[in-house]
């Protein structure tokens, strides 16, 4: 019997090795996969213009050059301003989207709250009709007045229903017992969720935090339609303005619309550029992934309840 055991033992660790193998070298497959293409507009950053042109891009650099980096940032103070633009938006509308869907969910999470029905299909239903863009764009311009402001940057982010859902399933799993042991303790509401849930869906925090957060990162969309005043632009806008202004230059020689001085003037990088655009914006919001992955593979209630 014990020779038995021991044998079923050895196999079972030789099937978790072979698993873990199979399983790291899959995973690692995937990774590199994912890994290619970025290494490849890296890569096209740091490489001359006419060697893109003629052999296309590559995982190492071609004619080393940093002319596409230089061209981004010929003026530093404008693509400083537009980082700071995008930064504040990104951090002040993080906070505020988290604390009000937050209290949301918690909300329509309690059991003892008599329209929390009502009120999930009330937000629910804003998923599968809204305004439109013309009423949106009147109500943003016309009634609040907010064309040239950083609302009207913050407020279309702050609140998503799908985020909302999130939350809400996370507050939703916490043991009844938690709350009830808090109110019994002399906790208020404000209290319990600030001391008692909170602690608890750090999971959810970070997974809608990071959601939010490449939302506001990302957005160029609303500022294309409120914000005229290129001091406000954020950053994501203003690399955007910068690619069709040198796609209309290019355009604009190709047609021999433009001298030869102004010509030589606009011979400026296009597909690095765009290369070296997209590291400018991606950098940041890379490096600050890490910070919350952790926090992805956590269980809610880990040590909250013991028998």
């Amino acid at each position: 019997m014990a020779n038995n055991d021991h044998l079923g033992k050895v196999k079972k660790g030789k099937d978790v090795i072979a698993l873990n193998i199979i399983a790291y070298a899959f995973t690692g497959l995937l990774a590199l996969l994912c890994l290619i293409p970025f290494l490849m507009v890296l890569s096209g950053s740091f490489s001359s213009e006419e060697a893109i042109t003629n052999n296309g891009f590559s995982l190492l650099p071609q004619d080393f050059s940093v002319e596409a980096y230089k061209t981004v940032f010929k003026e530093p103070i404008v693509v400083f301003r537009a980082y700071a633009t995008t930064i504040g938006l990104t951090v002040i509308g993080t906070a505020i989207g988290l604390l009000v869907q937050t209290m949301t969910a918690y909300v329509l999470a309690r059991k003892d709250f008599e329209w929390r029905n009502a009120f999930s299909f009330f937000f629910y239903f804003t998923t599968l009709f809204s305004g439109g863009l013309v009423p949106t764009y009147v109500l943003y311009t016309q009634t609040l007045g907010l064309r040239n402001n950083y609302l009207a940057l913050l407020l279309p982010l702050v609140f998503s229903v799908y985020n909302l859902l999130v939350m809400k399933s996370y507050i939703t799993s916490i043991p009844d017992s938690l709350v009830d042991a808090a109110k019994i303790d002399g906790c208020g509401e404000i209290r319990t969720l600030f001391q008692v849930v909170l602690p608890l869906i750090q999971p959810a925090l970070a997974t809608v935090g990071l959601f939010i957060a490449l939302a506001y990162w990302n957005d160029w969309y609303n500022a294309m339609l409120y914000i005229n005043n290129e001091k406000m632009y954020p950053l994501q806008y203003f690399l955007y303005q910068q690619v069709n202004n040198i796609e209309a230059y290019k355009k604009l020689i190709s047609t021999n619309a433009v001298s030869s001085a102004v010509v030589s003037a606009l011979s400026m990088p296009t597909q690095t550029l765009k290369m070296a655009l997209t590291i400018v914006v991606t950098g940041p919001i890379i490096l600050a992934f890490p910070m919350v992955q952790k926090y992805f593979v956590q269980g809610i209630t880990i040590g909250a309840v013991k028998g």
